[in-house]
């Protein structure tokens, strides 16, 4: 809602037109999503000191427009067919040169059959090593041209890479994004459940986050989300999966990780942005420290990777509304007290965290 308000505040002060391309592009200017659109917004800004219709098309199609990345992969796939197209009529040819020579052949070995001269052989011999030379031109250049088909391909094969990587990449903190994290996290509740293994989950969210934002503006607010994605970067290693979960929120996916270990890690996360020291880069002014609070859930037997979220994030809002800057996990007291009030049963996850979710 704070990110909406200031996106409809943005559009009210610069007359805009409120349309949803509008919207979309102020919310997520607001939320920091997107480091170059914000870039770029604040150097229109700083230069006309508003943004024009045409600026908002240009910003929005080279940005945000849903058909770039669809538009680029058909493109690809485009130039991948033109390929295979070429290549085929080429082998075409080929075939067609090699019935052409078997018949040359057939009629070779019909010819030397009723040869009666010496001349005569020669010149079956001479039109045969003719038609040979012919072939081995023709096999030639197929093969030239294959292996260039094969570069080409590879070429276009590592494109597609890329762009699959920055669909999954979020471009200002250089983590993961939500589409990639909700992949990951399917992937390892299967693995975990197929080999038996223990996997946990961390859910961070940077305390007053908005106070940023609204104190010092979102250059400041981008700068913090990019502290805290450089410690998980710095913290977070190996097998591990780190991802920006949306907004100021980030998840961490530990593989063979156990709940205590897991609150260990998360402690350590904590640790790790605490100790750095947020600067204005303009003034040089020191803003302070940022801190984070953390839910920890392990995976339970028939957990599905929504159950496991959302165990995860009540733990994340019993670390919030019990002081913050702090880690919480399924078997602490604040998650017992909040579990006790959404669920004040027998069957309350609280009651029987201690026989589903061992340390």
């Amino acid at each position: 809602m704070a990110f909406a308000e200031v996106a409809l505040g943005q559009i009210r002060s610069l007359r805009q037109t409120a349309v949803p391309r509008n919207y979309e592009i102020w919310y997520v200017y607001a939320a920091g999503y997107n480091r170059s659109l914000s870039r770029i917004i604040n150097e229109t800004l700083a230069r006309n000191g508003t943004l024009s219709d045409a600026d908002l098309e240009q910003i929005y199609e080279t940005y945000l427009s849903p058909m770039r990345t669809t538009a680029r992969i058909d493109k690809l796939g485009a130039r991948v067919i033109n390929e295979i197209d070429d290549v085929m009529a080429l082998i075409a040819d080929v075939l067609g040169m090699t019935a052409g020579f078997d018949d040359s052949l057939k009629s070779a070995a019909e010819k030397l059959g009723a040869a009666g001269s010496r001349e005569q052989v020669r010149a079956v011999i001479q039109a045969l090593m003719k038609s040979t030379r012919e072939m081995q031109e023709t096999n030639k250049a197929l093969e030239n041209r294959l292996d260039l088909s094969k570069v080409e391909i590879s070429n276009l094969q590592h494109s597609l890479e890329a762009i699959r990587a920055e669909s999954m990449t979020d471009p200002l903190t250089g983590l993961g994004n939500r589409k990639y994290f909700d992949r990951a996290v399917a992937d390892a509740v299967a693995r975990a459940t197929s080999e038996d293994k223990p996997l946990s989950l961390l859910m961070l969210d940077i305390d007053h986050f908005k106070l940023f934002n609204d104190n010092y503006g979102h250059l400041t607010g981008d700068q913090v989300l990019r502290l805290v994605a450089m410690s998980l970067k710095q913290t977070i290693k190996g097998q591990d999966i780190t991802a920006r979960y949306g907004g100021e929120e980030f998840a961490v996916v530990l593989p063979s990780t156990a709940l205590k270990q897991a609150l260990a890690v998360a402690d350590h996360i904590r640790r790790a942005v605490m100790a750095k020291e947020l600067k204005k880069k303009s003034t040089g002014e020191i803003l302070g420290r940022v801190t984070v609070s953390i839910g920890v859930s392990m995976l339970r037997r028939g957990d599905t990777p929504d159950l496991l979220i959302k165990r995860a994030d009540a733990c994340l809002y019993a670390a919030k509304r019990n002081g913050r800057n702090r880690a919480v996990c399924e078997t602490d007291p604040e998650y017992f007290a909040d579990a006790e009030i959404a669920w004040p049963d027998a069957s309350s996850p609280a009651k029987n965290a201690d026989r589903d979710c061992p340390l």
